[in-house]
């Protein structure tokens, strides 16, 4: 077992990658990027390794300034260098916002001669605000999650600059998590690093549809092993 707070290695995944990938991820607070992480870190041979954890194991009371997101940052890319250097592939839980932050991490997993994959989690901004509304701290997901006001939701996703011309998979925040890995797993597929039948075995449907109305995506523009760090 492996443990930053708590984890375990879970030899009985039927999923095999046959190299390393870092899988990042994109999407409005509440859109379920954290959701989606663990539960690939659940099912799949993948390190989550988590900035809200870190975060709140850190800091009693964070204060989510540039400071405290430097060291949050440097931590998490500590620790997924660790990993793809062991040829243990990550899912990298923060919100990747911005290009020249992305192009790193795809720096990361080229030094480390790891794939690197983009999961976009799409949701329409009223009920991804409505879900930071409605978060248990009682959950794991939740425990860390950076509080949201209407103008703090706001304010982060006018600092968010939607992928181009970069490689990315966009999947729906509203669908259930066995659709969200069906296609995960049939881009695993497409990169050469799954066999063809353990993609049979895990997509739910052949495709997904996508559910952001085309003005809220153009409003953007404008400007372990299965192993759980927890």
């Amino acid at each position: 077992m492996w443990s930053a707070n708590s984890g375990s290695i879970n030899l009985m995944s039927k999923v095999r990658l046959t190299k390393p990938i870092l899988i990042c991820f994109y999407g409005f607070p509440g859109s379920g990027k954290s959701f989606v992480s663990r539960n690939l870190s659940e099912s799949l041979p993948i390190a989550q390794v988590s900035a809200d954890r870190i975060r709140g194991e850190l800091f009693a009371s964070p204060r989510y300034d540039a400071q405290e997101n430097a060291i949050v940052v440097h931590l998490m890319d500590y620790m997924a260098n660790e990993f793809l250097s062991a040829g243990v592939s990550v899912a990298y839980d923060i919100n990747a916002t911005r290009q020249a932050g992305r192009r790193k991490l795809r720096e990361m997993a080229a030094k480390n001669k790891a794939e690197y994959l983009l999961v976009w989690l799409q949701i329409d901004q009223d009920s991804a605000f409505g879900r930071t509304q409605k978060r248990d701290r009682r959950t794991s997901d939740d425990r860390f999650t950076e509080p949201q006001t209407q103008m703090s939701f706001e304010k982060q996703v006018g600092t968010m600059q939607n992928p181009k011309d970069e490689p990315y998979l966009v999947i729906s925040g509203k669908h259930a998590f066995a659709t969200q890995k069906g296609a995960v797993v049939n881009r695993l597929y497409q990169l050469g690093i799954v066999a063809s039948d353990t993609v049979q075995e895990n997509i739910a449907k052949p495709e997904l549809i996508n559910l952001v109305p085309n003005p809220i995506l153009s409003s953007l523009e404008n400007d372990r092993r299965n192993i759980s760090i927890s």
